[in-house]
């Protein structure tokens, strides 16, 4: 049994003078949850809905569970929950009897799993749609994505609309999610959501794919900040030299300084000092962006 979940090979779709994407190859395993990052435009919504088949590609193709996206399209939705960007849902019925609704299109409506995220996300699932705020219409879009245990979660811009406790309350479905060794695939274009839900990450760009990393992979080649606070002056050359270790400042008997990666030469040197205290700052991964890829934030025109 293929540990692939979803595969793209020279995926491609054109709009004519419009950009969609171009040959993408993506590899998402299982048991992951893997982050689809770009800018507005850069072509997320595109690939989600060419993997699906709503749309089909221009030039290349895609398997999803190991089956062919487009022949097998409606099998793959039975085993797939699924959130789109753009949620239009059914004014006239109450949040429950909808999700009754999707859930028996696809096969099975588990009502008691409904109620239990419906519970996790403060959604009330008997008012009717037409009544909900916005941010308790996403709800109801997640709901109906999670609910059932789907094989494999995908999810479009899933937190837009929700305030901070229920972006946590979803976090915390997702590492659910990925302990039951389900899978997750998840567009967004906001950094901390990246950094605090997924496994690895992929960077999307121009319909483009920039590059796939590991999140901890990332952090740990990233650039620190550092000051070190010594018992007496240091001379302006103590940590000329030092590897790994730039923009050095010695005043009197501070130092700072950014550290590519490990921190052990620049300790190692230190240890000659009296060294009496290390404050170190983290980047978040917003700065590890901007420095191995330029600003993927940048909205595109």
């Amino acid at each position: 049994m293929t540990n692939t979940v979803i595969r793209t090979d020279r995926l491609t779709k054109s709009y004519g003078k419009s950009r969609g994407i171009v040959e993408l190859d993506l590899e998402v395993v299982a048991g992951e949850v893997f982050g689809y990052l770009g800018p507005n435009g850069a072509g997320k919504t595109t690939t989600i809905r060419t993997v699906l088949d709503f749309i089909r590609p221009t030039e290349g193709r895609a398997e999803v569970l190991g089956l062919d996206s487009h022949r097998d399209s409606l099998a793959i939705r039975r085993r797939v929950g699924y959130l789109p960007g753009e949620l239009r849902l059914y004014n006239s019925l109450s949040a429950i009897e909808l999700l009754s609704y999707f859930g028996n299109l696809r096969g099975h409506f588990d009502r008691a799993d409904a109620e239990r995220i419906g519970e996790a996300l403060d959604l009330d699932l008997g008012r009717e749609i037409k009544a909900l705020s916005h941010g308790n219409r996403q709800k109801v879009g997640l709901v109906q994505a999670l609910m059932g245990r789907p094989e494999l979660v995908i999810l479009d811009e899933p937190t837009q609309g929700l305030d901070p406790f229920i972006q946590l309350a979803f976090y915390h479905l997702l590492d659910e999610i990925r302990a039951d060794g389900r899978t997750v695939f998840m567009s967004s274009h906001v950094l901390p959501e990246i950094e605090r839900t997924c496994d690895r990450v992929a960077i999307v760009r121009d319909g483009r794919l920039l590059a796939v990393e590991r999140v901890a992979d990332l952090k740990a080649r990233a650039l620190r900040r550092l000051e070190l606070r010594f018992g007496a002056p240091l001379p302006a050359g103590a940590f000329a030299g030092v590897g790994g270790v730039r923009d050095v400042v010695v005043a009197d008997a501070t130092v700072t300084c950014t550290v590519v990666g490990s921190v052990a030469a620049l300790f190692h040197a230190a240890a000659a000092f009296d060294l009496v205290d290390v404050l170190s700052t983290e980047p978040s991964l917003e700065e590890i962006f901007l420095t191995y890829y330029g600003d993927p934030t940048d909205a595109v025109a």
